[in-house]
């Protein structure tokens, strides 16, 4: 992985074999990103991505390998406990077109992941809600 600042915006590149989160938890801490957004692309060969059921309180996993496109990824940079809080999600497309997606838990990049972080001043935490078991933004 490799990155640079450009005013408030980080542009990274995340290469073969590296896991997408891993990274930008890296970055996010090497530089003491509290807050910001995130947006992705690019080549995958492993992604877990989940679906959060309210009713039960739990992720439901999803568990994918070989190759994909990674179509679009969007999330955000909060902190929970003073840590720093990754929230993303993510859309992969197969070899045939189909198209699946869903919260990210993992993504193992297969050729090249183009990744920006758009830093914002300020800090949002989390705090859990338990009515949905969710991690919501508090301000």
């Amino acid at each position: 992985m490799v990155y640079k600042f450009f005013g408030d915006t980080i542009v990274a590149r995340i290469d073969r074999g590296e896991e997408i989160l891993r990274s930008v938890k890296s970055i996010c801490e090497k530089e003491n990103i509290k807050l910001a957004s995130i947006s992705a692309l690019g080549a995958v060969d492993h992604v877990i991505v989940g679906l959060y059921k309210v009713a039960e309180k739990k992720y439901v996993p999803n568990t994918f390998d070989g190759e994909m496109e990674m179509t679009s990824l969007t999330g955000n940079v909060t902190t929970k406990d003073g840590e720093v809080y990754l929230h993303m999600h993510a859309d992969f497309a197969d070899g045939d077109g189909n198209v699946f997606g869903g919260h990210l838990n993992e993504a193992v990049i297969s050729g090249t992941c183009e990744l920006f972080i758009h830093t914002l001043n300020g800090t949002v935490g989390r705090k859990l809600d338990e009515v949905t078991g969710l991690n919501i933004l508090d301000f």
